[in-house]
C-alpha cells in the first residue's frame, strides 16, 4: 500500500490485518481523482478484478453506465465534507454480473486533522444476477428493502418490483398504474425548521399516503427525498385518478403548518400514469411519464394531481 500511514513495522502489521479481513477493504485518496491506493484480496474476489486493475483508479467505474442511483448523492456529500456514510450501490463485476454493494466509508485524517484518505468496507448485499436480468433486491433482508426514514419500500426494492410487474403486465396485457406524490416546498420548510423538521414532515406524509393503500397488491415506496411512489394493479383508471386526488386532500387535511406556503399547510403535488400494456412501452418510460406529470402539477400551482398524457410516455 502507498502512503505514509503504513510505513515500517506497524504499517506492515496493519496491512497484514487488512489483507486477511473477510470483507472487502479499499483505501482511496481524499483529493484529486480519489484513486484507490489499496484493495485487499476480499475486495478483489468481490469484484473479480486483479489488484493491478484497481490501484490508481476511481472506483466509480464499477457502476458502469448505471450512474443514476439515488445513494450516489450521499456518497458524494460524504466525500465532499469528509464524513462517514453507509450506502447500497449496484456494482458490476468484471464478468458482467451485477451485485448490490453494501458499503461503508470513513474518513482517515492526518495528525493535523486533515482528511487525506477514505477507507471503505464492502460486502455483497444480495444475490448475483446478470446485467440484463433482475437486480436480486427481493432477496435482501428487510433492513435493505425498507427505506430507513419512512419504513416504506426502498427505491431499490420498488424499482425491482416495478420491473418485474411491468414485464408481467406487458405479457398478460393487464393495466397497472403509478402514482407519485411530492411534498410541495419542502426546501423552504427545512429553512425554517431545519432538516430534522423536514424529516418529521416526510414521515408524517409518508404515513398518511401509505395508510391510503391497504390492498396486498399495492406497493408503496419512498422515491426520493420528498417523494412517495405507489404501484397499483387492476384498478380502473378513473378510480385510480379519483383515489390519487383523495390522497392529496388527505395530506392537506393533516394541517401541518407551513409558514412559507401560500396554502398555509403542507401539501403534495401528484402525478398519475396508467400503463395499458402497449408493446413499445418500457418501465423507464412509465416512470418518466409519472415524473413529468408531477412536474406539470408543480408548474400549475402545486397541491393538485395531474394525469400523464400520451406524449409523456415517449
Amino acid at each position: 500500500m502507498n502512503g505514509p500511514a503504513l510505513n515500517g513495522f506497524h504499517g506492515e502489521f496493519l496491512r497484514g490485518a487488512l489483507d486477511v479481513a473477510p470483507e472487502g477493504v479499499v483505501i482511496c485518496e481524499a483529493g484529486g481523482e480519489r484513486a484507490a491506493v489499496y484493495a485487499n484480496p476480499a475486495f478483489c474476489r468481490l469484484t473479480g478484478y486483479e489488484l493491478s486493475e484497481l490501484i490508481g483508479k476511481n472506483l466509480r467505474f464499477l457502476q458502469g453506465d448505471d450512474r443514476d442511483q439515488p445513494e450516489l448523492d450521499p456518497i458524494r456529500e460524504s466525500l465532499r465534507h469528509g464524513e462517514p456514510v453507509r450506502a447500497l450501490l449496484r456494482n458490476q463485476r468484471k464478468d458482467g454480473t451485477v451485485f448490490v454493494n453494501d458499503m461503508q466509508l470513513y474518513p482517515l485524517k492526518d495528525g493535523g486533522g486533515k482528511v487525506t484518505h477514505f477507507i471503505g468496507y464492502h460486502r455483497e448485499g444480495g444475490t448475483r444476477s446478470k446485467v440484463a436480468g433482475e437486480s436480486g433486491i427481493r432477496g435482501l433482508p428487510t433492513w435493505v428493502r425498507e427505506d430507513r426514514l419512512t419504513g416504506l419500500a426502498s427505491r431499490y426494492y420498488f424499482e425491482d418490483v416495478l420491473k418485474r410487474d411491468f414485464a408481467l403486465a406487458q405479457r398478460d396485457k393487464t393495466d397497472i398504474a403509478l402514482l407519485l406524490f411530492d411534498i410541495d416546498q419542502l426546501g423552504p420548510y427545512n429553512e425554517v425548521y431545519d432538516r430534522a423538521g423536514g424529516d418529521s414532515v416526510v414521515k408524517r406524509v409518508a404515513r398518511a399516503i401509505a395508510g391510503s393503500f391497504r390492498r396486498g397488491t399495492d406497493v408503496v415506496g419512498r422515491w426520493e427525498g420528498a417523494s412517495v411512489i405507489v404501484l397499483m394493479h387492476g384498478t380502473p383508471a378513473d378510480h385510480v385518478i379519483q383515489h390519487a386526488t383523495t390522497v392529496a386532500h388527505r395530506v392537506r387535511e393533516q394541517q401541518i403548518h407551513h409558514p412559507r406556503s401560500i396554502q398555509k399547510y403542507v401539501t403534495v403535488s401528484g402525478g398519475v400514469a396508467i400503463h395499458t400494456a402497449r408493446p413499445e412501452d418500457s418501465a423507464e418510460k412509465f416512470l418518466k411519464a409519472v415524473e413529468v406529470a408531477v412536474s406539470r402539477a408543480k408548474d400549475q400551482g402545486r397541491n393538485r394531481v395531474i394525469v400523464a398524457e400520451e406524449s409523456d410516455f415517449e
